[in-house]
């Protein structure tokens, strides 16, 4: 599975030019990389090769023209796109990417530049070099198609004149001139077969991908979850029971006793004794948790997990045909995005949500299986294997609470037995503790007060902290892209995970049993007990919460954390 990021050269730049250049197309998931001048440049380029060639026309003055002639003229860089930063002179800005473009430059753009003009016209270079490509690819099929017509036409005429010729030969001469012809007719067979099948857009993979979680925002889609999780959150809050009420209820069974008969008074000291007792109890976990979660919340991150979808024949990833004026796919008659090989839209790609906690050096992260492969036991994305569509990460990043950035993370391990797995998180310079494990057999009993940390229901639980024109505002900035949403969403420190309470009902083999509510995007939490301790990892969640939910007992984690 080939998932090599395109690669771009950058010739000239002053320091700080170079760092915010490499920075943004770091960021943008390409490999880039500096030359001083153009001969370095040309001989990494024939060594490594290069997709787009930057020239930063500011730092190489009057030679950049002539530079950029001598690029052009090097066989290394044939079908690289090349794209001149023009020198920030405001009377010859104009001329400049005039001469630029005619000298072979295959775009200009005036300085200072801005960042996401300069990504989208990478992207508008790469777009064009992919069609080329696939044209070249087209046009050695079709020459080598009609290589083999002529062949075959070839053979007919040979045929014909050998039948001629030797009418008077016997029957097994005949049978081996038809069969010279059915083998040319087979091999012509298989070019259109193959010719047509590299053409063909295949309709079911389009509607099995309608289906997904698409990675193209939809906007009113989002604000419309979002607005119902926060009004569920409000009244949830409002009917929530607390220490407060059963105090109050304590206090009325005493006013009662006062006047109460022989016969009532048996009653109500038992409610009133189970009224104290289940006071008790709410106020130690209460405590409890409140304990846990300034320190233990730090070290539960939100994972953005971006799925691609490559087709194994061509070897390209799948594109929207294009996007509508309101930044959505361009849908065919049926409903579905219009998915090509060279379309001219942003690739294809679903957004997973999930959860993981820090456990070990180096930014060892635990979470489950199926949260770092999203096409792990997934019957929707194994469907598309039998379209020739083959699902690849595309990136995954973790966020942390308080922390406005978006660390890049990578698969470790993955569990050959359980819902489990391991990424290693690139923490910079970011300190986080480590959460503490209890991986003891008997670590969870069943009537255990849990704590749980997730972050359920993803984008939209996200955006449901904020009022509505905040989230509004959130989304027209992001556009179409997940990434700069949840990266708005950090700098405004609205990424915390979700806490929940609630009791252990069941610890069987494999699974531990409980009641803490969580759904969609928990998956990866850790199930924390009274002494701090994370004793499971919720792995199974019930939409619509029937009461029960699934962890993994914490011990089945051991092997991945050990293994180097």
């Amino acid at each position: 599975m080939n998932n090599t990021p395109e690669k771009i050269a950058v010739l000239g730049a002053d320091p700080a030019t170079r760092e915010k250049l490499l920075s943004a197309l770091r960021s943008a998931g390409y490999e880039a990389s500096v030359f001083a001048g153009a001969e370095e440049l040309l001989t990494a380029v024939h060594q490594s090769g290069a997709d787009v060639i930057l020239i930063d026309a500011a730092t190489l003055d009057h030679d950049a023209h002539s530079i950029l002639a001598t690029i052009r003229g090097s066989a290394a860089t044939a079908g690289v796109r090349v794209i001149l930063l023009a020198a920030a002179r405001a009377a010859s800005q104009s001329e400049e990417r005039a001469e630029a473009l005619d000298l072979g430059a295959d775009d200009a753009i005036s300085q200072p530049w801005d960042q996401a003009e300069l990504l989208a016209r990478i992207r508008s270079q790469l777009r064009a070099l992919h069609r080329e490509k696939d044209l070249a690819d087209k046009l050695r099929v079709a020459e080598e198609g009609q290589h083999m017509a002529h062949t075959a036409f070839e053979a007919l005429a040979v045929t014909e004149k050998m039948t001629n010729d030797a009418f008077s030969l016997d029957r097994r001469l005949k049978i081996g001139f038809a069969a010279v012809f059915a083998v040319v007719a087979v091999m012509a067979g298989f070019y259109f077969l193959f010719a047509h099948s590299a053409q063909k857009e295949t309709k079911q993979a389009n509607k099995i991908i309608a289906g997904l979680e698409g990675g193209i925002l939809r906007q009113e889609r989002l604000i419309a979850e979002a607005r119902r999780l926060r009004a569920e959150q409000g009244s949830e809050t409002a009917v929530a029971p607390a220490p407060e009420e059963l105090q109050k209820h304590a206090a009325d069974l005493k006013s009662k006793m006062a006047n109460a008969s022989s016969d009532e008074m048996t009653d109500l000291v038992k409610e009133l004794a189970d009224t104290n007792a289940r006071l008790k109890r709410v106020e130690q976990e209460r405590g409890s948790a409140q304990s846990l979660i300034p320190t233990d919340v730090q070290s539960v991150c939100l994972l953005h997990v971006s799925v691609a979808f490559r087709n194994t024949q061509a070897g390209q990833r799948l594109r929207y045909a294009g996007l509508n004026p309101q930044g959505e796919p361009i849908e065919d008659s049926t409903g579905n995005p219009i998915v090509t090989l060279d379309g001219r839209g942003p690739e294809v790609k679903m957004d997973v949500f999930g959860t993981g906690f820090l456990a070990g050096p180096g930014g060892r992260v635990i979470t489950n299986r199926h949260v770092a492969e999203p096409w792990w036991k997934s019957d929707d994305l194994s469907s598309l294997t039998t379209e020739g569509v083959q699902a690849e990460i595309s990136s995954i990043h973790a966020y942390f609470p308080g922390d406005p950035r978006a660390f890049t993370a990578e698969i470790q391990d993955i569990s050959k037995d359980t819902d489990l797995a391991t990424m290693a998180v690139n923490l910079q310079d970011l300190k986080r503790p480590l959460l503490s494990i209890d991986s003891a057999k008997e670590a969870a009993q069943p009537g255990q007060p849990i704590v749980l940390m997730g972050y359920a229901t993803g984008l939209a639980a996200l955006l449901a902290r904020t009022d509505e024109d905040t989230a509004q505002q959130i989304l027209t900035q992001g556009g179409s892209d997940i990434s700069q949403v949840l990266d708005s969403l950090a700098r405004r420190n609205l990424i915390r995970p979700l806490i929940t309470q609630g009791h252990i009902g069941d610890v069987l083999s494999d699974k531990i049993v409980f009641d803490a509510q969580t759904t969609s995007g928990g998956s990866g939490g850790p199930l924390i007990n009274q002494q701090g301790k994370v004793v499971g990892v919720t792995f199974a969640v019930l939409k619509g919460f029937g009461g029960s939910n699934f962890g993994i007992p914490i011990r089945f984690s051991q092997p991945l954390l050990t293994r180097q």
